[in-house]
């Protein structure tokens, strides 16, 4: 196929592993790749300048316009097996209702959020730290978008009851009182990602955050950082 010919598609993503995903394959895949890397230059004449076949929106947060997802075929990822699980912050609430797995659904995007057509579904596994566990999706989300470019699948209703997941509030990474020594290591490791608000206390002026939790016989261990409380800093 000649660059005349050649066919357009545009990824947008903010997070650094999906960006780190984009630089090791969309050189080597067909037709012509674009990345978007910020919220403001996601535009509706942007992209009709671009002409995409596929827009591509691996772990994104923030509203797409419904002009956007109604003249141009975007494609989101969605971290559970939807209809199961729509709304904020998937992981985490897997984690905390005791999910050890999921699936990686790619999605057309509608103006109901999370609950367009399915093109596919992937499994991903819960272990280990909100990092390792984006890193996991994110391998997956491209292997997905490689797919879809190139088979170019109808995607099919969903079907079953929907369940909805409530967007956490930063408020929600602090240390929960109570429960198990689990649910402390599965608290901290749920939040411990580049970007994320970390699990924390606080002691008076000082906010106590955790990461690299692990688990031993008799407890959990993780590395501490100690930071003033904003509203303490000078």
């Amino acid at each position: 196929m000649s660059t005349a010919q050649a066919l357009h598609y545009v990824v947008v993503t903010t997070k650094p592993w999906n960006l780190s995903q984009y630089a090791a394959r969309a050189p080597r895949w067909p037709g012509i790749w674009h990345l978007i890397e910020k919220p403001e230059d996601l535009t509706y004449e942007g992209l009709a300048a671009i002409a995409p076949r596929y827009v591509f929106f691996p772990h994104w947060s923030w509203k797409v316009s419904p002009e956007i997802t109604r003249d141009f075929e975007c494609v989101c990822f969605h971290m559970t097996d939807v209809p199961y699980g729509r709304g904020g912050s998937p992981l985490q609430n897997l984690i905390v209702r005791g999910h050890e797995k999921t699936v990686v659904s790619a999605l057309r995007m509608t103006s109901e959020i999370d609950a367009g057509p399915v093109y596919m579904k992937s499994a991903l596994s819960l272990d280990g730290s909100a990092q390792d566990i984006f890193e996991r999706a994110s391998a997956t989300v491209f292997d997905m978008i490689e797919s879809i470019a190139t088979l170019n699948p109808q995607p099919s209703p969903q079907s079953g009851q929907p369940v909805i997941f409530k967007r956490r509030m930063p408020a929600e990474s602090v240390l929960p009182q109570g429960g198990s020594l689990k649910s402390v290591y599965d608290h901290i490791r749920m939040l411990d990602a580049e970007t994320y608000p970390k699990a924390f206390l606080t002691h008076g002026s000082f906010r106590i955050e955790f990461s690299r939790a692990a688990r031993t016989r008799d407890g959990v261990e993780a590395t501490v950082r100690i930071v003033l409380n904003e509203a303490d800093k000078p």
